[in-house]
């Protein structure tokens, strides 16, 4: 994708034009600043909730399934999360090997820098590596246009640096954003995706309750969110995404969908 021309959603041009009435208000009647400095707050406020919540659209195009066509031919993706991990990866691309089953990879760059060798591995396989941000940091939703912008394009220059493939796609950390991120993606040519269905296997150490979340949202077009990096551990020592991917694959058999990576819908 090349540099996408940004256009504001409908939120963000009332934020805009509020912002612009608020400092005119201001200069005319100053004696009105506190019910501008509400106004203020509670725009700030509904951008916060949009921003806590992964699958909004209101702050830009964000894939939160597969296009319809895709759907229509009953395809699905599985997308992992926040690796590479040195242990636990390979082992996922084990599984995946011998199910047939092809998968997109949202990497930290950084993590990508101390594996590289494993990350050409997962582009070898015929897998897809997409940005995840270059550190995964918590505080991502709160950063400035020039820290979110840093951000992705050292994830950019580092993923592209070891595959040889540019990154298409952007997954943020925790699914979090605010409104400096969409011009800084449509600048980078990235679309957003965030999720349909996901079985919070960083926090759920039971396999069978994740996936059975899974699978109560398993349905054409549906975009599977899994994570190999920061992945729970069962009773049993063994990463949860170990165990629920074989499940996972059967029940998508059964219900005829098929697994692409997202650079191929």
């Amino acid at each position: 994708m090349s540099e996408i021309r940004w256009r504001p959603t409908l939120l963000i041009r009332a934020t805009l034009l509020l912002h612009g009435v608020a400092v005119a208000l201001v200069a005319v009647s100053p004696l009105h600043w506190r019910w501008v400095l509400a106004a203020l707050v509670a725009n700030h406020f509904v951008l916060m909730l949009v921003g806590l919540w992964p699958r909004s659209h209101w702050m830009g195009a964000n894939w939160t399934e597969l296009p319809a066509a895709a759907a229509a031919r009953r395809e699905i993706a599985l997308t992992i999360d926040d690796g590479p991990d040195p242990v636990v990866t390979p082992q996922v691309l084990e599984v995946l090997a011998r199910h047939g089953v092809q998968a997109t990879f949202f990497v930290i760059g950084a993590r990508a820098e101390r594996y590289p060798e494993l990350c050409r591995d997962i582009v070898a396989r015929g897998h897809a590596i997409e940005n995840h941000s270059q550190r995964h940091r918590h505080n991502f939703a709160l950063m400035g246009l020039n820290g979110i912008s840093q951000e992705l394009q050292a994830a950019q220059a580092t993923l592209t640096g070891i595959t040889g493939q540019r990154p298409l796609f952007f997954r943020a950390p925790a699914g979090f954003r605010n409104p400096f991120l969409d011009p800084v993606l449509s600048r980078l040519g990235l679309q957003l995706v965030s999720w349909s269905v996901r079985g919070f296997d960083t926090r759920v150490n039971n396999a069978q309750q994740v996936t059975r979340k899974l699978l109560a949202g398993l349905r054409p077009g549906a975009i599977v969110l899994l994570h190999d990096g920061n992945a729970a551990r069962t009773p049993a020592g063994q990463p949860v995404i170990l165990e629920v991917l074989p499940a996972l694959f059967d029940a998508a058999a059964a219900r005829q969908l098929r697994f692409v990576t997202l650079r191929q819908v």
